[in-house]
């Protein structure tokens, strides 16, 4: 598998929808979704098409074989940094377990700031005791701090893309002319960021991972058309142009993540601070730490998950095993944060409602240990390139393993 970053400009607003069920109001995304760019690709494709598509041709591999590309979403990587605007990249999730101040919250190092919380509940628990944070730095309430967080120059920001709504006049369709006392709102994604001379696009930043012998095919394609696809909805109004510009795939390995540096951070930060609470409160009620390689999965986008086919919001031992392809009878799950939204959208080229989803949503977490870590360090690997769960391939379901925000405690908050 090679992987193909791409870095949308939004040239226009984008009216990327989130039609909740039995709603009457759109709300805008905050990013792109995955099955968006997969769609507008696909649709373009179709319109360009002087041929039926049969199943030994190059559209059908990418977007109905067996093995099909995976869209990634695309979140927002514009960062305002000190007045000026800067393109960032490795666009991230903050885990659930993210804390910061009720008050002012933001990554705000001289002030309270941002901090993670999962391992000080795993270990308050192991010791029998309650685990009720404050702010470092006033000891004021904190509340959970959501959304999109990447590290630029050792320092943390939260990129964002803004929202407004943009009213129409209902066009009669006999006359073609405006309809009397029909108006609408539809919110937006705004395309600029900043004021005056410091105004600059918004930029988007997303991946496909696609098979090899297709990653410079389509590669070539989006640059050739980088101006000519179109994103979300009311293209004909003028909405959703973009600037889409994908790099070099990424060869083979390079594609991998690396997970088993992640896991050895994570464990030797656990072991640490299960030694500090030792410290203060003598022995554990259970030595959880013996013998067990302790690993996390972090939902970097909203998952479809299904267990003997019913719905259900937590990654259990079974599911995990499963979607890794490893048999483990001493995987144990110790801790899941998650919650659940419902989710539906529209599939252009049926012409109908997609179904109504209920989706685990991004940032969810899940703690993990196992005495068999060598099963496991290749399989999460792979999970992390293909993701979990149903409709991985529009970006449902990517996770990342251990990430490094756990490490981030109380008393270093960023």
């Amino acid at each position: 598998m090679k992987k193909i970053n791409l870095e949308i400009k939004a040239l226009s607003p984008l009216a990327i929808g989130r039609q909740k069920p039995g709603g009457s109001i759109s709300e805008a995304e905050s990013y792109i979704p995955g099955t968006v760019i997969r769609g507008a690709i696909a649709a373009y494709i179709l319109k360009r098409a002087n041929t039926p598509i049969t199943a030994s041709d190059n559209f059908h591999s990418l977007f109905l074989g067996d093995n099909p590309a995976i869209f990634q979403n695309a979140y927002p990587a514009t960062l305002n940094i000190d007045d000026d605007i800067v393109i960032g990249n490795d666009i991230r999730i903050l885990p659930v377990t993210a804390l910061s101040s009720k008050t002012q919250p933001g990554f705000m190092p001289e002030k309270n700031g941002v901090f993670d919380t999962l391992i000080d509940r795993f270990c308050a628990e192991g010791f029998g005791q309650l685990y009720d944070p404050n702010c470092p730095a006033d000891g004021d309430r904190v509340d959970a701090f959501t959304g999109f967080y990447s590290e630029f120059n050792e320092d943390y920001y939260s990129p964002s893309a803004s929202t407004r709504l943009l009213t129409r006049v209902g066009i009669n369709r006999r006359r073609a002319t405006s309809e009397e006392k029909v108006l609408y709102s539809i919110e937006v994604l705004n395309e600029s960021k900043g004021k005056g001379n410091k105004e600059k696009p918004v930029v988007y930043s997303g991946a496909i991972v696609v098979v090899d012998e297709l990653a410079n095919s389509l590669q070539n394609f989006i640059n050739n058309h980088q101006e000519d696809l179109r994103l979300g909805g009311s293209t004909s109004r003028g909405l959703g142009r973009v600037k889409i510009t994908a790099k070099s795939p990424v060869e083979g390995k390079a594609v991998k993540p690396l997970v088993e540096e992640r896991v050895k951070e994570f464990q030797d930060k656990l072991h640490q601070r299960w030694d500090e609470w030792k410290r203060i409160y003598n022995q554990p009620l259970e030595d959880l730490l013996q013998n067990r390689t302790y690993f996390t999965i972090d939902l970097q986008s909203d998952a479809i998950l299904r267990e003997k086919w019913r719905r259900t919001t937590v990654i259990s031992e079974d599911m995990l095993q499963q979607f890794a392809g490893v048999a483990d009878l001493s995987l144990k799950l110790h801790a899941a944060y998650s919650s659940y939204d419902y989710l539906s959208g529209w599939n252009s080229a049926w012409g109908l409602m997609k179904d109504v989803e209920l989706i685990t949503n991004k940032g969810g977490v899940y703690l993990f240990s196992t005495n068999q870590p060598n099963l496991w360090m290749d399989k999460l690997k792979d999970l992390e390139v293909n993701g979990v769960g149903d409709r991985t391939e529009e970006g449902f379901g990517q996770i990342r393993v251990c990430d490094e925000f756990h490490l981030i405690l109380r008393e270093d908050a960023v």
